[in-house]
């Protein structure tokens, strides 16, 4: 069964609750997940690689995945108010594992300089980010809509990584040995 829309009852301020915390807590774990990981274009060790011509210049994946954090955010909390919905707790169960995978990318990438191993987290990222929304659809299209971004990004996202491991297999921690 699909929820096409909350009913007017307090499961409306339960979503509006979720997303007023969801939205800064997913912000502020990315951020800091980037920040940690050195995912800047400060990184030494990312200068020194070869980049696809479809790279986008650094200030754009800031801006990206400040609104993609976002709408992710809203449609788990549109999904958190359908409390009575069937197949709600899978649902928010493989948003979550989706999100700490998303979490492990920037780590992995510019801080243990993983290229490939990283590839296979965005990869596992998008299988896990289509079942999140073919999850989310079962209880509320929106939410399932409000996934479409994130999910063209990861396809993009993997796309560049696929093309930095092309390019710097050489760059690879794995291949060095380390």
């Amino acid at each position: 069964m699909v929820a096409a829309a909350l009913p007017l009852t307090g499961q409306r301020g339960s979503m509006w609750r979720a997303g007023i915390v969801l939205a800064p807590l997913l912000l502020l774990l990315g951020g800091l997940s980037a920040r940690i990981a050195g995912s800047t274009e400060d990184n030494g060790w990312y200068q020194t690689l070869v980049l696809p011509a479809l790279q986008p210049p650094g200030p754009v994946f800031g801006i990206a995945w400040s609104i993609l954090y976002t709408t992710i955010a809203i449609a788990a909390a549109i999904v958190w108010g359908h409390k009575r919905a069937e197949g709600r707790g899978l649902a928010l169960g493989l948003f979550a594992l989706g999100f700490v995978i998303n979490l492990a990318w920037s780590p992995v990438f510019f801080r243990m300089h993983l290229i490939l191993p990283a590839m296979v987290i965005i990869a596992v990222m998008l299988i896990v980010a289509v079942a999140t929304t073919s999850a989310f659809a079962r209880v509320s299209r929106v939410a399932a809509w409000l996934m479409l971004p994130y999910l063209v990004w990861l396809g993009f996202a993997l796309s560049l990584n696929a093309s930095i491991w092309r390019l710097n297999q050489a760059a690879d921690a794995t291949q060095l040995g380390i």
